[in-house]
């Protein structure tokens, strides 16, 4: 399986999507530091939000395979500078979360262009607490596409 290191920005759903993951019932918790798991590399959202801590990111991006930049479907605040996926040596894919907040996936048009100006080279659309659109990104996880 492919390790992955969860980037977005505070209360996007990076921890939720972690248990989800791993199978755990869902409990909000805000991660305050990174949090290293067998396949999941869990970033605190001011790591993203504060550029003083990119060089926290890049340093620990060298234990993942793959980035993963994390936008809410239903947000419309920038938060990913274009290009940003460069800042790593690794592949990079968006996942949209929170996808059950929007009634049609135009409206999750927004995150898409801005994970894509951000370099990701696929993106997921999901929704952890509804467990909907996961089974893709696993099978890309576990290295299946």
């Amino acid at each position: 399986m492919k390790k992955v290191m969860f980037v977005g920005p505070v209360g996007v759903g990076k921890t939720t999507l972690t248990q989800r993951l791993h199978g755990l019932s869902l409990d909000y918790q805000k991660t305050q530091t990174i949090q290293f798991h067998d396949s999941i590399i869990d970033t605190p959202g001011e790591f993203l939000q504060y550029r003083k801590f990119y060089n926290a990111l890049s340093v620990t991006a060298m234990e993942a395979d793959v980035i993963g930049l994390l936008c809410a479907a239903d947000s419309r605040q920038q938060f990913f500078p274009e290009g940003f996926g460069a800042l790593f040596s690794k592949e990079v894919v968006g996942i949209i979360t929170k996808m059950d907040r929007v009634s049609s996936v135009e409206e999750a048009d927004f995150a898409r262009r801005q994970l894509v100006g951000a370099g990701a080279s696929q993106i997921f659309e999901i929704s952890s607490v509804e467990d909907q659109g996961l089974e893709p990104l696993k099978r890309y996880l576990e290295g299946e596409v």
